[in-house]
């Protein structure tokens, strides 16, 4: 039954509008004394549910929620010395919180990666509403990899077509078009140069 499936805590009972007139908020880690803060001063895009095992999910939810953000807009308001890179090798740098875990930001350190100047935020770490809801779900076979029974893929896909969020096993189109386009542009003036 696809209703029984648990997704994640921000869209497990619907899914919220974005306000017209939101500018931001702050993040926050987990942690009760000194947590981490970021702030934010924009209105996110691209929001998802993400089965990848990359992505920090709060604890019983089977995907992460993530959004973009220009890389200008996220600033570490408080507790800086806590935050350490999960993975230096990974594209996207994940900033987490060293005591608790949870990923505060991810940075794309690399300038011909299509999504360079965007950070990856978790917009659940905020107490604000307003921010641009989930549109599509991305990398959703990858739950797999974190021991969801493969055997019950179907009932997740279902459910997350019953609550307004298309499963993908990649990005959605549209980010998908955009990767393309950037790698062609990039082909082009390569061939322009030589």
């Amino acid at each position: 039954m696809a209703n029984a499936v648990l997704i994640h805590p921000s869209v497990d009972n619907g899914i919220a509008p974005a306000r017209k007139d939101f500018s931001g908020g702050t993040l926050s880690c987990h942690c009760k004394k000194d947590p981490v803060t970021v702030t934010v001063a924009s209105q996110t895009a691209h929001n998802h549910v993400c089965g990848c095992t990359k992505c920090w999910k709060p604890k019983g939810a089977v995907f992460s929620m993530v959004a973009v953000v220009p890389r200008a807009k996220v600033k570490v308001a408080t507790g800086k010395k806590k935050i350490k890179v999960v993975d230096e090798n990974a594209v996207i740098k994940r900033h987490a919180c060293s005591k608790c875990g949870v990923h505060m930001y991810g940075r794309i350190d690399k300038k011909k990666h299509p999504f360079y100047g965007l950070d990856f935020v978790h917009t659940e770490l905020s107490a604000a509403t307003g921010w641009s809801p989930p549109e599509f779900a991305a990398f959703v076979s990858s739950i797999i990899e974190s021991g969801y029974e493969p055997k019950n893929m179907g009932d997740v896909r279902a459910r997350l077509r019953e609550i307004g969020l298309e499963p993908y096993d990649c990005l959605s189109p549209p980010l998908m078009d955009a990767i393309a386009t950037h790698i062609a542009a990039s082909a082009k003036k390569k061939k322009k140069k030589k």
